[in-house]
């Protein structure tokens, strides 16, 4: 997968671009000033770097950057686990677009899909890696160190920092319990207490309701019977009652329905209401027999309910939530249990710290084999860029207590010549050598990596002659497997390249634009002289920009 085209909107200074770019090598050259590193900034920020209002051109309401990369077949199963559409090409483009508003409003897409600056950010570290010109910085930061080296020895260091985490925090577990004891034990004496009060009530789910119904018929059984003996008087009195009557009428109807058929559902409608009346008489009956005024019952449903209610308000409750709290406290008393057990959490955090050290000396292992090899790479390299005799190392030191990144330190170490001390990156003095060693390493790493295209933002500050070209021959050489772009200001790098693009400001009115042209042929050899002699093109420099093109051709 490369890059195959970058679209810019309204960015910085240049107010519209559409750029096709190919595989292999590219040079992007300029005036200083010019804007070489553009389309790198145009780069970073549609792969998620922070949204910035400075990258809107003046005088526009917002910028738009799109770029797309072909044959991502490598990406097709995380664009799908994430939910883009990909179509059905097997060997699909892949299309990222990015705007920013004046008002600092970021928008992204992934193939026209809504996206996160998260998401664009981990694309952007499967699809190019940048080398920028002052990539030594990151040299002096442990953690970047630490990473190169990994990355030599293609390691997956997530388990090891998982095994971290569930040994930290089975720690600060076992140091919490040893340090609350005392506080645990009075709190689970208390709960204990709780919960052996409310169980000697025993509630059960559904009681207090069924007492209270219970409760209510009692105290009220008098007036339910004289209600249900009058219903009863109503239904089927002494003098026939609404039996009688439904009965009266209905025969009085049956006797004239052959004379009036609409009696004939008059009929059956009374004919239904006395088959309830009858149940209800049926219902009533029942109802007398087995109710009675039970002044005893009354007395322990009395009881009992004063006994919830007790209980209720000492534990500021209502009477119907004791069974939910008496479940709580024995959920809280089991967990004061499981933290009050010292032997459990001592054991917990004893097979934790044994599982992140069996991974941390797998990793240990890893490193010391790979460490050679790298230190031996990186030295072969600089080699050819200027430092014949100088010496690369790579050194693991055993650090005072176990990291989550390991057991040990990574330091990088430099000799600049042959016969000098190797001493750390950082407190090599001279700037030139921090570049090469800066490029001996981004070439060695990144014929590593996944990523198939480089850039290399000035990378190559600092050297000249004979080192420059050597730089521009490694570039052409890593863009045989891979797209390869470098801003450059070296003739001698430029002239190794396989494409060629110039930077340049154009006055237009009142607006200073930048413009970015591929060149070839004359208008490529001219910029190579510019390169070499300045603005006035000479006839000898012209020549010198020719014979440099053609002994790389």
């Amino acid at each position: 997968m490369s890059l195959k085209r970058i679209v810019l909107r309204d960015f910085v200074i240049i107010s519209e671009l559409e750029l096709e770019l190919d595989k292999g090598f590219t040079v992007l050259t300029g005036e200083t000033g010019a804007g070489k590193s553009i389309l790198i900034d145009a780069l970073q920020l549609v792969t998620g770097a922070r949204a910035d209002t400075g990258l809107i051109r003046e005088g526009a309401a917002r910028t738009d950057v799109s770029a797309e990369f072909d044959e991502c077949r490598d990406l097709r199963p995380w664009l799908e686990e994430a939910g883009f559409d990909l179509g059905f090409d097997p060997g699909f483009t892949l299309l990222l677009r990015r705007t920013v508003d004046t008002q600092g409003k970021s928008r992204a897409w992934i193939n026209g899909s809504p996206a996160t600056a998260a998401q664009l950010r981990e694309l952007g570290e499967r699809l190019f890696d940048i080398h920028g010109q002052h990539a030594w910085q990151s040299l002096t930061r442990p953690d970047a160190v630490r990473g190169l080296l990994d990355a030599y020895a293609q390691l997956d260091t997530g388990a090891l920092s998982q095994r971290w985490q569930q040994w930290r925090e089975a720690l600060g577990t076992l140091e919490e319990a040893r340090q609350a004891q005392d506080t645990l034990q009075r709190e689970r004496e208390r709960l204990g207490w709780q919960i052996g009060e409310v169980e000697k009530l025993g509630p059960q789910a559904g009681e207090w309701d069924e007492l209270n119904t219970d409760h209510s018929r009692l105290a009220h059984a008098q007036a339910l019977l004289d209600a249900a003996q009058g219903a009863l008087d109503a239904l089927e009195g002494e003098e026939g009652g609404a039996s009688h009557a439904l009965g009266s009428a209905r025969q009085t109807l049956q006797n004239q329905e052959h004379l009036e058929p609409e009696f004939k559902a008059l009929v059956e409608v009374l004919n239904s209401s006395l088959a309830q009346v009858e149940d209800s008489v049926h219902t009533l009956r029942a109802y007398l027999r087995r109710t009675n005024l039970d002044p005893e019952r009354l007395a322990e449903l009395d009881a009992r309910m004063t006994q919830w209610m007790s209980l209720a308000r000492r534990y500021k409750r209502a009477p119907e939530e004791l069974v939910a709290t008496l479940a709580g406290w024995r959920e809280e008393l089991a967990r004061l249990d499981a933290a009050a057990d010292l032997a459990a959490l001592e054991a917990a955090e004893q097979e934790a710290q044994a599982a992140y050290m069996k991974a941390a000396q797998a990793v240990s292992a890893a490193r010391t084999k790979a460490a050679p090899k790298l230190a031996h790479a990186i030295t072969q390299a600089m080699q050819g860029l200027g430092m014949q005799g100088g010496r690369f190392e790579v050194t693991l030191h055993k650090a005072e207590h176990p990291m989550q990144s390991g057991l040990e330190d990574v330091n990088f170490l430099v000799a600049g010549h042959a016969g000098s001390t190797p001493r750390p990156v950082g407190k090599v003095a001279s700037g030139g050598e921090l570049s090469r060693i800066a490029l001996a390493i981004a070439v060695t790493t990144s014929q590593l990596g996944t990523a198939q295209t480089l850039i290399f933002d000035e990378v190559d500050s600092g050297v000249g002659g004979a080192v420059a070209e050597t730089v521009g021959r490694l570039m052409k050489q890593l863009g045989r497997d891979r797209q390869v772009m470098a801003v450059t200001h070296l003739p001698q790098v430029a002239a190794c390249a396989d494409h060629h693009l110039v930077v340049a400001k154009q006055r237009q009115g009142q607006v200073t634009l930048s413009t970015v042209t591929a060149v070839q042929g004359e208008s490529r050899v001219a910029e190579i002289a510019r390169m070499l002699g300045g603005e006035r093109l000479s006839s000898t420099t012209l020549a010198h920009a020719k014979e440099m093109l053609q002994g790389h051709g």
